[in-house]
Order: C-alpha cells, then structure tokens, then sequence
C-alpha cells in the first residue's frame, strides 16, 4: 500500500466529511497496525501532502512499524528531512522563539519547563527509502526538530533527550 492508494480516502478527509475518528476506521487502513498519534500525524494530516507523496510513495506503508523511542538531542543536527522539504528544518532553526510563539501557550511552556516538544515527531529509518542509506531522517515535526536545533543553537534550555515515532522496517 503506497501513499497514491489512499487517494479516495484523502479525497474524503480533504472534503471536511470525514473525522479522524472514521478515517483511522475506514477498511483501507486495515492492514496498518499503527498507533494512533502516527496515523493522524502521517496521514490523516499529511497523507495526500505533494512533498510527502514525492518523498515517500516508494515505501509500502504495510513494512513500516512504529515505536516511540527515545533520541539524544545530539541526533538530530544531522537529520535530513525528505527531499522535497529540504531547507525546511534550517529554516524554522533561524527563529525558533518566533514557531514557538505562533503556537498554543502549553507549548512554550512545555519547552521552559522540559526542554522538549509536547507531541513526538515521526522520524523514519532511511533503509525505507534507500538500501544503502543508514540513520534516521524527519518525516513529520521539521517545525519541532528546527525549534529544538535553534534552542541548541541559541542556548536555551533543551533536554538531553527527546521522545519521537520511529518508523522501521
């Protein structure tokens, strides 16, 4: 099952018709055991997203397992994000007191008071996407992972580590 399969389902959720709820219920999601953090993070909110299409189609979603682990915050520096989305990361990095901001007031507080993100991104194995590639990679979170190396850029208080969805074969 690639993310282009999915095409009618998205159609559905695009169209305001479709709640998480009955999305994450809808039989062409059978074959996915995933927890439900993942499934509304990759899918529901970003399964039909160009840049995720272009990055990730190769995969079959089935061979995917998730498990929450927990990640040193020295890691992530040298995260790529998909191809489609590169620069993005950085990006967010340049400024991360401003995607703080932007964000409900229990986020920045969650930063102050833990030195993390409040939800776990999704970062996935690059084994998925390519044999002879090795680590991790962002799939979903660049927003959360360029807060996090702007913080370490900037000094500012972040935990050691860092709880995330990993996506593995």
């Amino acid at each position: 099952m690639k993310l282009t399969d999915l095409y009618p389902l998205m159609a559905r959720r695009r169209d305001g018709t479709l709640s998480y709820d009955r999305f994450r219920a809808d039989p062409a999601l059978a074959d996915l055991r995933w927890p439900d953090d993942v499934l509304e993070q990759f899918l529901f909110d970003h399964g039909d997203n160009t840049a995720f299409i272009n990055d990730y189609n190769t995969i079959d979603l089935r061979d995917i397992t998730w498990r929450l682990e927990t990640i040193p915050a020295a890691d992530f520096p040298s995260m790529p994000t998909g191809a489609s989305d590169a620069g993005c990361i950085e990006s967010y990095a340049a400024n991360p007191v401003h995607w703080v901001a932007v964000r409900p007031p229990e986020v920045a507080r969650h930063w102050d008071e833990h030195g993390t993100w409040l939800r776990p991104p999704l970062l996935i194995e690059r084994r998925l996407l390519d044999s002879d590639a090795d680590r991790l990679q962002v799939l979903e979170g660049r927003t959360r992972v360029g807060v996090l190396l702007g913080r370490l850029r900037e000094q500012l208080h972040v935990a050691p580590n860092h709880q995330a969805w990993v996506g593995r074969r």
